[in-house]
């Protein structure tokens, strides 16, 4: 007779709700504004102003690693968590810039800040890592195979950065932001997520070279194939579209109109995408939580760091409800909706 296989011992216990219990950021200390572009590029204040909304951002020092801003966020929120880092299960790192293409960035945080007993594993989905993150977290603790999961987005974007190019290099900087998700009692914490990708889409946003696909040699290192390569007007409009139904989804699953929205948290790419899409939303553009004017876009990075300043300045506040929703290269775009 066939033996009949063991029932897993998660599947009797009862589902579990999942809240973001503590927050944490880190941004280097070195500004990079506009005038300063003006020394390195043909470009202007205003012509970055008006185009991206954008007025300076940060530049992580040569010896400073993604792994090390991301430490530095990760250690923030668990300290507003009250988590001790022995206690943290699993550790999410959402970057486009890692230290090394292996090991994981994730291993590396984990020795700098002494989560001894956690997984760790890269999440590669460009801008839209860290709410990639988010729902990878949620599966594990609602499944009850961890208990304490710290997501980071973290991003060096100044290291593939192509500095002559002045469409794409006036955009981008470096920082890390992090969250740490736990059950947290009767709150209903993250409600909805969506996820997704659309392959047909590769080439609008990508760095070419660098991978086994277009090694970096003597020969091919004068063009620039290890830096952002970028179709303005396509991202434009592929983000647009991507965010407003991600967006519509979200709040769709959970059950909420654009009203019961007391905060959006976009992707910190362009100011006019923002705009565009509270327009389409019809939410003002009051309730959107915007600070790429100070750091530019941080890709993974971005939201993460996003949500973390506006928990700390009591922008958002426990009941609120909270849509982030984000876009990135691949093309991919998530969303979630989390009660505070």
């Amino acid at each position: 007779m066939k033996k009949q296989p063991r029932s897993s011992p998660r599947s009797s216990k009862s589902h579990r709700t999942v809240s973001i219990v503590g927050t944490g950021s880190y941004t280097p200390e070195k500004v990079l504004s506009n005038a300063d572009l003006m020394r390195i590029v043909d470009t202007t204040d205003e012509w970055i102003t008006t185009r991206t909304g954008i007025k300076e951002r940060r530049i992580a020092a040569k010896d400073e690693q993604t792994s090390d801003m991301a430490a530095k966020a990760a250690l923030k929120a668990l300290e507003q968590a009250e988590v001790a880092p022995k206690d943290v299960d699993l550790i999410l790192v959402a970057t486009a810039t890692p230290d090394m293409l292996f090991p994981a960035t994730a291993c590396f945080v984990q020795k700098k800040i002494g989560a001894k007993n956690a997984a760790c594993l890269d999440i590669s989905a460009a801008c839209a890592g860290f709410l990639f993150g988010i729902e990878i977290a949620q599966q594990f603790i609602t499944s009850h195979t961890h208990n304490t999961v710290l997501v980071i987005g973290a991003e060096k974007l100044s290291s593939i950065t192509n500095w002559t190019d002045r469409n794409t290099c006036v955009l981008f900087g470096d920082g890390a932001g992090a969250a740490v998700l736990q059950h947290r009692g009767r709150a209903h914490g993250v409600i909805s997520t969506h996820i997704g990708s659309d392959g047909q889409f590769t080439d609008i946003l990508f760095m070419p070279g660098g991978g086994s696909r277009c090694p970096i040699t003597k020969e091919n290192a004068h063009m620039n194939l290890a830096t952002i390569h970028m179709t303005g007007k396509e991202v434009y409009k592929q983000a647009v579209i991507s965010m407003l139904n991600a967006s519509k989804k979200a709040l769709e699953q959970a059950g909420l109109t654009t009203e019961d929205i007391a905060c959006v948290i976009p992707h910190q790419a362009n100011l006019r995408i923002i705009e565009a899409i509270a327009d389409r939303l019809k939410i003002p553009l009051e309730r959107f939580y915007v600070n790429l004017d100070k750091y530019g876009n941080t890709s993974a990075a971005a939201v993460a760091m996003a949500l973390d300043e506006a928990n700390r300045t009591g922008r958002i506040k426990r009941g609120d409800y909270v849509l982030m929703v984000v876009f990135g290269g691949g093309l991919t775009w998530a969303s979630t909706v989390v009660e505070w």
